[in-house]
């Protein structure tokens, strides 16, 4: 007896023989449907609550960073272009899933089309490897300011600072172009549905019904060339910072200069932690469960964007400064 298998073609589930699954030519379809949080369905709302929670606080205080660096003259310094710049980012980054994400936790809203599914794709990896590349560019910040102070300025220019927030730009807008086009390429027959709150590529080409190992590999390649060398980067750059530290005559001044990097460090471990744990379990962590994998890489979205502000806003005395001046002024 033939068996019969389920094909995704333009968006429809139709019958296929599966003796005519190696000639038939598969369309990419038109939708997919996102499952939230698999098997917490019955608790989408009160999923929602610190989800919403998270991104309103993001909203708030990221767009409170772009302010306050805006205004404040005695903030256009490059530690402080590359802390706006991480708030563009991280709105960007949390705003292209929350949205989706906590409709379908309000409203069922699980369907999404290919492109959007693909655009969301895109932004998600673009903007996580650009908060990694501006992470890098503050740990450079602080190398700078630390082993070469009387040069700091004279060093990271703003023609320098533009020119490595560019290329930061760049690469990151480069390295996550294959993505959706490999998702493009494979043809998808089994089912359109993802068991996931948003597109993520690997989430997505799980689906096709071909060998996906290109993906595979290059995921593990943008994992490794990517986020390996900043972090390599980042510990050459902090090796040096800690040296020129324990050069410092007296303890005060060596806890005050190592002061100055912990905003800084807080940020490195919000993110790199979470990338490679979600990195490594999403390919190997079959023995975790499905909606513990899912529920974490859905927190990974929110988390640094929450986070960085409040990091900065209380470990950097011109910000808190700033805060402080503006609800003062109010209640005068």
């Amino acid at each position: 007896m033939e068996e019969t298998a389920l094909c995704l073609r333009a968006g429809h589930l139709l019958p296929y023989s599966m003796s005519e699954s190696n000639t038939t030519d598969f369309t990419n379809p038109s939708t997919f449907i996102l499952l939230g949080i698999p098997g917490l369905e019955a608790a989408h709302v009160w999923i929602s609550i610190p989800f919403c929670a998270m991104y309103t606080t993001a909203i708030l205080g990221n767009f409170t960073i772009l302010f306050i660096v805006k205004r404040e003259p005695s903030l256009h310094s490059p530690m402080f272009y590359f802390l706006f710049m991480l708030a563009i980012t991280d709105l960007v980054m949390s705003t292209s899933t929350l949205p989706k994400m906590l409709s379908i936790f309000w409203f069922n809203s699980r369907e999404i089309s290919f492109s959007a599914c693909l655009t969301q794709m895109y932004f998600v990896h673009s903007f996580s490897a650009m908060e990694s590349g501006i992470l890098v560019a503050m740990a450079l910040d602080r190398y700078v300011a630390i082993c070469h102070p009387l040069r700091h300025s004279t060093i990271l220019t703003r023609p320098l600072v533009a020119k490595i927030g560019l290329a930061v730009v760049l690469r990151s807008g480069i390295i996550a172009l294959p993505y959706p086009f490999l998702a493009r390429r494979w043809p998808y027959c089994r089912t359109n549905i993802i068991p996931h709150s948003y597109c993520g590529h690997i989430a997505v080409v799980k689906l096709a019904c071909a060998d996906i190992r290109i993906s595979s590999y290059y995921g593990l390649f943008d994992l490794f060339s990517v986020i390996g060398v900043d972090v390599f980067s980042i510990t050459v750059s902090y090796t040096q910072i800690l040296c020129a530290i324990f050069r410092l005559p007296t303890k005060d001044a060596r806890l005050k200069t190592f002061g100055t990097c912990i905003s800084h460090l807080c940020a490195i471990f919000a993110l790199y932690i979470p990338i490679f744990f979600f990195a490594l379990t999403q390919r190997f962590g079959n023995n975790v469960p499905l909606y513990l994998r899912v529920l974490f890489t859905s927190v990974y979205q929110v988390v640094p964007p929450v986070l960085h502000p409040m990091i900065y806003g209380v470990r950097t005395k011109q910000i808190r400064d700033r805060l402080l001046q503006l609800f003062t002024h109010k209640d005068t």
